[in-house]
């Protein structure tokens, strides 16, 4: 298939185009910058653009079979801060793609929603696709009202959209100063030997997912002539607590651990359920949590020209 990969440079977009490359698709990327630390395959053709620019949009999408959107100019930790960005860009610039899409006679797409932040706080474990959708942040709020969307392009456009529902992905090219991703931040900041920062004791529970795991599920359901909802995760919950601990282990470096107030909006408990993926695309996670995080440490130092 000819793929288009919005967000293509990002974190997980990276590694969902090199899924692709490998799966044997035709990949076309389009983001902000060329500038990256994250090297794209040489054959990947990559486009600067925005989302919201129609006229380039329905230019791109000529002759595309399917879209994989990866695009958020937020993360949860930043969308309070600013809703109304939030929803420009994010909400805004996807209806003017499922517009584009529907004019261009594109009907695929892959959406990356979250899986963290939809569900609110849980009133089961682990969280199925039912469960009802109760975001307490902006972020969960706008990647809801994405996925209401995507619905009613279904029904409007015939859209054929599939949307994975992401618990915490973890991996090498992640960013790691302290806006998203725990892993990757305890991790820099063992490289560098600065404490590590936990709010409340460390109980707060969360399902992580190695980013290849997560793009494999996402290419599966892609080639897959499936439409729908399903979570992304590994099905186990891990303790912030033990998260640090295992940096501790794996590392060699007995960094110190600071305890900061707890936050309110902390959900206490996140694992998702993810039997449905299993059983529709024959997917199951492959790396384990240990093996992952001592695989972005060695990626970390190597990238860092540490020994």
């Amino acid at each position: 298939m000819n793929i288009l990969v919005l967000g293509g440079g990002g974190f997980i977009g990276y590694h969902l185009v090199n899924e692709l490359v490998t799966a044997g698709h035709a990949v076309t990327v389009v983001g902000r910058s060329r500038i990256s630390a994250r090297p794209l395959p040489t054959q990947v053709q990559y486009l600067s653009g925005e989302l919201a620019d129609s006229k380039l949009m329905r230019k791109i999408l000529q002759g595309v079979d399917a879209v994989a959107h990866l695009v958020s100019g937020t993360v949860p930790s930043t969308g309070d801060k600013d809703p109304g960005k939030d929803v420009e860009i994010n909400l805004l610039g996807t209806l003017s793609l499922l517009e584009d899409m529907a004019a261009c006679g594109v009907k695929r797409i892959l959406y990356l929603s979250s899986g963290g932040t939809v569900y609110g706080k849980p009133h089961e474990i682990p969280i199925s696709e039912s469960h009802i959708l109760d975001p307490i942040c902006s972020y969960g709020v706008v990647k809801v009202a994405i996925e209401s969307y995507l619905k009613l392009y279904e029904t409007k456009a015939d859209l054929q959209p599939i949307v994975i529902r992401a618990s915490n992905p973890y991996g090498p090219y992640q960013g790691n100063l302290g806006v998203q991703g725990i892993i990757g931040t305890y991790l820099n900041l063992a490289l560098s030997r600065q404490p590590i920062e936990i709010w409340g004791d460390g109980s707060t529970v969360r399902d992580y997912i190695h980013v290849r795991d997560l793009v494999s599920l996402g290419v599966a359901a892609l080639q897959s002539g499936r439409v729908g909802t399903y979570n992304g995760g590994s099905g186990t919950g891990t303790s912030v607590l033990h998260i640090a601990e295992l940096v501790q282990e794996i590392t060699g470096n007995p960094i110190p651990i600071v305890y900061k107030p707890h936050r309110s909006l902390d959900v206490p408990v996140s694992i998702l359920d993810v039997e449905r993926a299993k059983k529709d695309f024959n997917w199951n996670t492959k790396i384990s949590l240990r093996d992952g995080i001592a695989g972005v440490w060695t990626w970390l130092k190597e990238s860092n020209g540490s020994s």
